[in-house]
């Protein structure tokens, strides 16, 4: 067999070989870019709905807006553009009355007038779908992603009443 022969083949099987270990590195290289980039989805959701509950316990006002719009709003511009358009309905404000709550055993969402001082505030965004851009391991179904953070609203100024919610 002559030399030329031998480095035809040579080149064949390194072009099989290469092809055979790129496939499956490129896949592993995206799954974990892939979970990596749900992981700080996540974390923006976090960081989001905790600079709403800080904001919330200020009693601060957005112009021409009241207190629930407000806070869902500074959710809005905390997000990083995530919680937009069609998102911005899975962000949710609740109140409650931690001493109601504890004599009931019911935690129950205020709706009218829960913004007092000494009640609950709850931020939260819920049901978040992350479309994987790699659907191999994880199948095609979206990744849901919750986050929820809460703080007790602080009193408000002598004589001031709480703003609307």
């Amino acid at each position: 067999m002559t030399s030329s022969a031998r480095t035809r083949r040579r080149k064949g099987n390194q072009i099989l070989e290469m092809s055979l270990m790129i496939v499956p590195l490129f896949g592993l290289l995206f799954g974990i870019v892939d979970f990596a980039f749900a992981i700080f989805i996540r974390g923006t959701m976090e960081h989001a709905v905790r600079e709403g509950t800080r904001y919330a316990a200020t009693y601060r006002l957005k112009p021409a807006k009241c207190q629930a719009e407000s806070i869902k709003l500074v959710v809005q511009e905390s997000s990083l553009g995530f919680l937009t358009g069609s998102n911005a309905d899975k962000i949710k404000v609740r109140f409650f009355n931690p001493e109601e709550d504890a004599v009931s055993g019911n935690f129950d969402e205020i709706s009218v007038g829960g913004n007092r001082p000494g009640n609950i505030v709850e931020v939260a965004v819920e049901n978040y779908l992350y479309n994987w851009m790699v659907p191999l391991y994880w199948g095609s179904d979206p990744m849901k992603i919750s986050v929820r953070a809460a703080d007790r609203l602080e009193g408000l100024a002598a004589g001031a009443a709480p703003p609307c919610l």
